[in-house]
């Protein structure tokens, strides 16, 4: 058996996962459906009051005129990068390098809609201010990703949106957010999501990230965006004859949730400086901004994998089920807060970050 599948399985065996809600199950789904009754009407092609109404909610808690619901953020977020792209005439959109239509979409936008791509910066890095006014191709629309994933869950100041969206409207560039995890941002700009979102003149939102629903997503934007943007969702076959257990989940764990994303961010920032007391590890951010950050290690990946295989069987707690290679002498792996944290003794907590100290040191040596 090797390092990776013992680390896997070490993980999923843990009694403490540190990260996440809970494991995806169908679990998931009958905590959703609990107090559902069994006469509530479904959704059907898109119709119904229990989409009509959900979308409505999300709409207002984005603070745009209209949203609609998507089985997908990758459909969701092509769909609005081709509306804004023929409303310009212009088949050009600027991104991050390690945004993830350019990374894990198979290059949708480019196969399915012969859409260009600007890469707006490097990829260890955020898009700043400099980074959008120095684009010398005409674009249609400019995608910002908050908060980056790929480098940790890094954030530009608010400041620096505002003045990337004034930019933006001067010239005429429609801005999209992926708020894929948008509500995980908001206790650290101290913003609502309306507020971030009027930066913007569409907003992809997901629900199976920080809100822990099965899938789906939410696209929003004014009338006219939506009407179009629905159109391609017909197309692209997401207008399924019901999403109905997905947006009952989606709700049930939106409301369950909401209110908990400053929880989860305080819990970050927590666990995040136990990282950094710990031998030849470093987080990203070093402070979170959300509830995400990455934890990068200066050792051998073998040795790394060791250590971490030797906490999990020998305290019982989850740190991670991978560890992925970044650059010829750091390693990293992701970590995301949600409700498994708060479970977790803080003693035992405590006792694990002791012994993966000790673990690493020990392995540096060998």
């Amino acid at each position: 058996m090797t390092g990776k599948i013992r680390l896997f399985e070490s993980f999923q065996q843990a009694t403490y996962p540190l990260g996440g809600h809970a494991k995806r199950n169908v679990q998931v789904l009958l905590d959703a459906l609990e107090k559902i009754e069994g006469s509530v009407e479904g959704d059907t092609y898109g119709n119904g009051k229990l989409i009509e109404d959900f979308q409505s909610k999300i709409a207002e808690y984005l603070g745009k005129e209209t949203a609609i619901f998507f089985p997908s953020g990758t459909m969701a977020q092509q769909i609005a990068l081709r509306v804004w792209s023929d409303r310009k005439g212009i088949k050009r959109v600027a991104y991050h390098p390690l945004a993830h239509l350019e990374i894990h979409e198979e290059d949708g936008l480019k196969e399915l809609h012969q859409i260009e791509t600007v890469l707006l910066c490097a990829k260890n890095r955020i898009v700043r201010l400099e980074d959008v006014l120095n684009i010398q191709e005409e674009v249609a629309c400019i995608l910002l990703e908050l908060p980056q994933r790929e480098i940790g869950g890094q954030l530009p100041a608010y400041e620096e949106l505002v003045a990337i969206s004034a930019h933006c409207r001067e010239k005429g560039i429609k801005l999209h957010l992926d708020g894929a995890r948008l509500m995980e941002i908001l206790p650290y700009y101290q913003k609502s999501a309306a507020e971030v979102c009027q930066l913007f003149d569409s907003v992809y939102m997901s629900f199976y990230k920080g809100v822990g629903g099965i899938a789906g997503a939410i696209l929003a934007g004014d009338g006219d965006f939506t009407k179009e943007a629905r159109v391609w969702k017909h197309r692209y076959g997401g207008e399924l004859i019901s999403l109905y257990p997905y947006i009952i989940s989606a709700d049930h764990y939106f409301e369950q949730r909401r209110s908990k994303m400053g929880q989860y961010y305080e819990q970050a920032q927590e666990l995040a400086a136990l990282y950094n007391r710990c031998h030849r590890v470093k987080t990203v951010p070093e402070v979170p901004v959300s509830n995400m950050f990455h934890v990068h290690v200066e050792l051998p990946i073998e040795q790394v994998e060791a250590a971490l295989l030797s906490v999990q069987q020998d305290t019982g707690i989850g740190l991670t089920p991978y560890v992925k290679q970044y650059d010829q002498t750091i390693c990293y792996y992701e970590v995301g807060i949600g409700d498994r944290y708060a479970q977790v003794p803080k003693a035992e907590i405590e006792k694990a970050f002791q012994l993966l100290d000790q673990r690493l040191r020990e392995n540096d040596l060998s």
